[in-house]
């Protein structure tokens, strides 16, 4: 009767009444720092602009670590170990995707990097010789190069959010005055947290290095 939206639910649903009813019902079941868990699902599973591989993995980890705080409580009925480890098989179906595209990037990065090195040789014996058709081209070289700042801003925003979600959490747990002794999390979620952080600047060294 004191339901926020009543059943049957969807996903969308179920992460509002999460939010909703935290406080008084499902902080007292998990930790209550794992709000930001379902702050992080609720923002991106439902964002209107597609996202990347980088976010999909947190997305992952962070429904695993939802998972694995409500099965301190229960197994319900089987279901909760089931959810749990086809979580963990799409994560490591993922691992096995980015991998291959790392590997065809770096194929790709190589020849790209022998085409501009012979069309560096050609411009050296020929510097005085620009057609209208390469000058033509000009346009879309600059809109290329403006697509390739925005991805590279779209990774760097996305590790600066990341380490906002998890700074808070980390220095709340390395504080005990700053959270009540119902809202103390484990160690593992710190972990958890910094293991996070990691992957996502381990993202940004790729790329450059790419």
């Amino acid at each position: 009767q004191i339901l926020y939206l009543k059943p049957p639910w969807t996903l969308a649903n179920l992460l509002k009444c999460y939010k909703k009813h935290w406080m008084a019902v499902f902080g007292y079941v998990v930790p209550r720092s794992l709000l930001s868990t379902i702050e992080y699902l609720s923002k991106h599973l439902y964002a209107e602009k597609p996202f990347d591989s980088s976010t999909v993995r947190i997305l992952l980890q962070e429904s695993k670590k939802l998972l694995h705080a409500f099965s301190t409580r229960s197994d319900y009925n089987g279901v909760l170990p089931q959810a749990y480890a086809e979580v963990t098989k799409l994560c490591e179906t993922l691992g096995k995707v980015r991998a291959a595209l790392s590997e065809q990037d770096l194929s790709e990065d190589i020849m790209v990097l022998s085409e501009n090195a012979a069309c560096e040789k050609m411009e050296a014996t020929m510097p005085n010789l620009q057609s209208t058709e390469e000058k033509e081209l000009h346009p879309s070289f600059h809109v290329a190069q403006e697509n390739r700042h925005q991805e590279i801003w779209s990774v760097l925003e996305g590790v600066w959010n990341t380490m906002n979600l998890y700074s808070i959490e980390l220095f709340q747990k390395l504080d005990p005055s700053a959270v009540t002794m119902a809202a103390k999390a484990s160690f593992e979620e710190a972990f958890l947290g910094l293991q996070k952080l990691l992957a996502a600047v381990k993202d940004i060294r790729e790329g450059i290095g790419r």
